[in-house]
């Protein structure tokens, strides 16, 4: 046979093939618009053929000593142990979980002792899941089976038939020829399509951190892991990079001290909203009512606009990164080197409770919560930084209110003198728009808008369900300040970033450009955020100095790296992690700092 044609004239080529063309059918998100990776076929060719070349390079049969071996076999039957039971548990993930396999679901994996995972197993397998699409494996597996049984019965009959026949040397040539040709050819074609795709899979894979990942899977192209073993490659690197990190930080956590606490704020509220777009707030000149309840307390004068604010990334992990640590960009080392700040409340005795909508492992995550919640959701990390957390994500974040009430009632709350640090972090706007409000909520339809020739009808519903959205959050927000309204507390808002929403210069486009170049517009519609400061009347009446320097802080430029030094201003924590350069509310304050957008643009000199 042609060495060329070899590889594909195999039981391995044809059902490896299939295994991998049936898992790229059946993990199509179930969505309108929803497609198979459309290189997928030519890739997997040259895969599975690059494989299946390597095998038949292999001896085989191979004599050590008197006994013989047969390493071929071997080899073959080992690609096949890992190959099946990869396909079966990558499509039962997506079957139970709607995900496959991912860095998040692995780690899940790697936490399970033995009494949870029986009970997983008890739990999920039932027969229905073999007619299910994970049946199909099972059944290319049983035919896998029995072609090689009946190959090997075939094989030994035609080698009797055909011993005595006479090769013909002229037919060999142009088998050879007629059959090599075309496989060159689609060799060729399929190395030319795939090119690309294993380029950004390494580049992917050769990243030195998470961060680094996540924003190579945000920007556009980036690689399509359009097979199991290409996503549990993934899983395990992303895991081996989070540890590195979570190692660093976990030694950074052993040393930290605070020198002293004067509990300056007995209650402090911080409440962190999703993908919020400056232009589209109603508190800032929206001309749609989007923000009543906000604009309601701006004009009573304890709620204080900041005006003047930007966060130093577009992604939410890189965010959290900086929001929770006491880094500040321009700092030494990096963001795992410095202590987080609940951690430092902890120690300055606060009780700390963490309400998230977003960050809570599970095995759906999505890369960009998986990274920005890994040092979060560490149990060991978690014991260090909170006295009180949620256990479970809602579909609209109203319900970490009720979340709060189960684990914080006011029974308990009226008999405690620990002064308390609260964390609210939404899910505000995030991506999908559309099911950020309750369907009964909604208040604007395409309707509400102005004919635009730049804004087709389609587009007009994506901007109403956007300021739906941002409708909804504020009765969210607006609940939350009333459950702490007649407390000594004060509120801080801010969204993790900005948000595209068919603004001026890209009125073809919603969501983030994460590889564009940061200009100007840029800057403004996806680093500028909103952000305020409320202070209950108690609080106003208990701490004219702290109402004095908030409202004095309403046009000083801010970057919100900087937010745990301000925190820890208003707790009156000494320690040596705190700087007042950094503190807003500070008259040592540096308002001449850079805001360096991505670590590459003063927002500043734009």
């Amino acid at each position: 046979m042609p060495l060329l044609l070899k590889p594909i004239f195999s039981r391995a080529f044809l059902f490896l093939y299939l295994l991998g063309i049936v898992s790229s059918i059946v993990t199509v998100p179930n969505y309108k618009g929803a497609q198979m990776y459309e290189n997928a076929p030519l890739e997997l060719f040259l895969d599975v053929y690059v494989l299946c070349a390597v095998l038949s390079l292999i001896p085989k049969r191979l004599r050590i000593g008197k006994l013989n071996t047969y390493p071929r076999a071997i080899a073959k039957g080992l690609v096949y142990a890992v190959a099946y039971p990869l396909y079966i548990i990558d499509t039962f993930c997506w079957v139970k979980f709607g995900a496959t396999l991912n860095p998040s679901m692995l780690l899940l994996m790697g936490e399970t002792n033995s009494n949870e995972a029986s009970e997983f197993l008890t739990t999920y397998l039932s027969a229905d899941i073999i007619l299910s699409d994970v049946g199909w494996f099972l059944l290319i597996g049983l035919l896998h089976i029995a072609c090689a049984v009946l190959w090997q019965r075939l094989a030994g009959s035609r080698l009797k038939r055909n011993s005595h026949l006479p090769q013909s040397k002229r037919w060999q040539i142009m088998w050879h020829t007629a059959g090599s040709l075309p496989i060159a050819a689609l060799l060729s074609w399929a190395g030319n399509v795939s090119m690309e795709n294993k380029r950004l899979f390494h580049h992917t894979m050769t990243r030195e951190t998470i961060g680094e990942v996540e924003h190579d899977l945000a920007v556009h192209p980036h690689t399509e892991m359009y097979q199991p073993t290409m996503r549990l490659l993934f899983s395990i690197y992303s895991n081996e990079l989070i540890a590195r990190q979570l190692t660093r930080l976990k030694e950074t956590s052993q040393d930290v001290k605070v020198d002293s606490c004067e509990v300056k704020s007995p209650e402090i509220v911080l409440i962190i909203g999703e993908s919020f777009n400056k232009r589209h707030a109603q508190l800032y000149g929206y001309d749609k009512p989007n923000m009543p309840n906000q604009t309601r307390l701006m004009k009573s004068r304890r709620l204080t606009r900041l005006d003047d604010v930007v966060s130093p990334w577009n992604l939410t992990s890189f965010v959290f990164k900086h929001l929770m640590t006491t880094y500040c960009v321009g700092d030494d080392k990096d963001w795992c080197d410095y202590p987080l700040f609940c951690q430092i409340f902890r120690k300055a005795g606060y009780q700390v409770n963490f309400l998230t909508n977003q960050f809570l492992p599970q095995a759906k995550e999505a890369v960009y919560d998986f990274s920005g919640g890994f040092f979060i959701n560490d149990p060991e990390m978690s014991e260090v930084q909170f006295d009180v957390r949620n256990d479970r994500l809602h579909v609209f974040d109203e319900d970490l209110l009720k979340d709060y009430e189960h684990l914080l009632p006011d029974s308990m709350m009226a008999h405690t003198d620990k002064p308390q640090l609260t964390i609210f972090h939404l899910m505000g706007q995030h991506v999908n728009y559309r099911i950020r409000c309750p369907k009964s909520k909604k208040k604007w339809t395409a309707d509400d808008y102005p004919n635009d020739s730049d804004m087709t009808r389609k587009k007009l519903g994506v901007m109403a369900d956007y300021d739906n959205a941002v409708w909804y959050n504020d009765s969210v927000v607006n609940q939350i300040i009333e459950r702490f309204n007649s407390r000594d507390a004060i509120i801080i808002y801010l969204s993790d970033h900005g948000e595209e929403v068919f603004g001026k210069g890209a009125r073809h486009f919603f969501g983030r450009m994460h590889n564009a170049e940061i200009t100007k517009r840029l800057a403004e519609e996806e680093f500028r955020i909103p952000m305020w400061i409320y202070c209950t009347r108690t609080y106003s009446r208990n701490h004219p100095d702290v109402v004095k320097a908030v409202r004095s802080a309403k046009n000083k430029p801010y970057m919100t790296d900087a937010l745990p030094h301000l925190l820890m201003g208003l707790a009156g924590i000494h320690c040596p992690y705190y700087k007042e350069k950094y503190d807003l509310l500070s008259p040592q304050y540096d308002t001449t700092r850079p805001r360096i957008l991505k670590n590459t643009t003063d927002y500043n000199k734009l």
